[in-house]
């Protein structure tokens, strides 16, 4: 009998291994390799035809705030040194105009801390004050780089401090006071993520420097459609620059942004994060209104963001 199970037990694992095998596809057309989620529907007729399937959203995912990958590359733009991974995508209908390497999982840097404020929104309110503790001192990389230890700053200078410059010392800050720890504040998190059927979506800190925080392409795109619908962030992340009530001399602190777009002036910018690390190389994500449309991009690994990212962006409102 026992025999029997440990027979049975070894060819449902071999199923198991045989459909994440199948699960995955490799491309060497212009859109690059994609890795098909399991979540992915099954191949109709036509697309068994026309060409492989593409990945669909979670069904987790909330329908206001999925996008589709089903369309083709809509306006044929390559570059001489692509992007690792990225999509551009309207903001209204999740539609993706543009796309390479999808749902390809790999380090975001401090695109992270997208989630990090839409956590942070949800559990604490604007007037709140945070005590810096030691653990926000403790940081390495970029950073406000004046928190006073044992004092109180207003949360939502905190909030400019983490989406602006792209403060750690500030994410870790507000981890420690959402959460108790910076520990409990990424589990937080990751049950957001799986909430929002983030597929392949993992975090290992606030902030993003460790190669443990990871994502797609695809995902990054549904979490800029909701963190955009939050207008505490929304108002944060279309500021170029911002002056703060801080507890320091003056009581004002000054702020600037990392988005190259908003910097640039590049029209209709509203938003929204950059990134980098030795791992995940130059990241952005880029929200533009225009002429009644609303586009964003993901770029991921990208040697020059702001010139890929105006590029893809003026294709993409010139597409249609």
């Amino acid at each position: 009998m026992k025999r029997a199970l440990l027979v049975l037990a070894t060819l449902a694992a071999t199923a198991v291994a045989i459909v994440l095998i199948s699960g995955r596809e490799d491309s060497s057309s212009g859109q690059g390799s994609t890795r098909v989620p399991l979540a992915s529907a099954p191949a109709s007729p036509l697309q068994a035809q026309n060409g492989p399937p593409q990945a669909t959203p979670s069904p987790l995912q909330d329908p206001a705030t999925a996008i589709s990958l089903d369309g083709k590359d809509a306006f044929g733009l390559r570059f001489k040194k692509q992007p690792r991974a990225g999509v551009v995508f309207d903001m209204k209908s999740g539609r993706v105009l543009w796309r390479r390497n999808p749902v390809q999982t790999m380090p975001v840097a401090s695109l992270t801390k997208m989630m990090s404020a839409l956590v942070v929104t949800e559990h604490g309110r604007p007037r709140e004050q945070v005590r810096i503790t030691k653990a926000a001192l403790r940081y390495s990389g970029s950073g406000v780089g004046l928190l006073p230890k044992g004092r109180h700053v207003p949360l939502e200078a905190l909030l400019h401090g983490m989406l602006l410059p792209s403060g750690n010392d500030a994410s870790i800050a507000l981890a420690v006071h959402t959460a108790g720890s910076e520990r409990r504040f990424v589990r937080m998190m990751n049950r957001k993520a799986r909430r929002l059927g983030l597929f392949c979506t993992r975090f290992a800190s606030s902030h993003g420097l460790e190669p443990g925080n990871r994502s797609c392409a695809a995902d990054l795109a549904v979490l800029t459609r909701i963190v955009m619908k939050v207008p505490r962030i929304a108002r944060i992340v279309r500021k170029r620059q911002a002056r703060v009530r801080f507890p320091i001399k003056g009581r004002r602190l000054y702020l600037n942004n990392t988005n190259p777009l908003l910097r640039a002036r590049y029209p209709g910018t509203v938003g929204l994060k950059t990134g980098s690390t030795d791992e995940a190389g130059h990241c952005i994500v880029a929200v533009v209104k225009r002429g009644g449309r609303n586009l964003g991009v993901v770029l991921l690994d990208s040697p020059d963001t702001a010139r890929q990212a105006k590029k893809l962006l003026g294709s993409a409102f010139r597409a249609d």
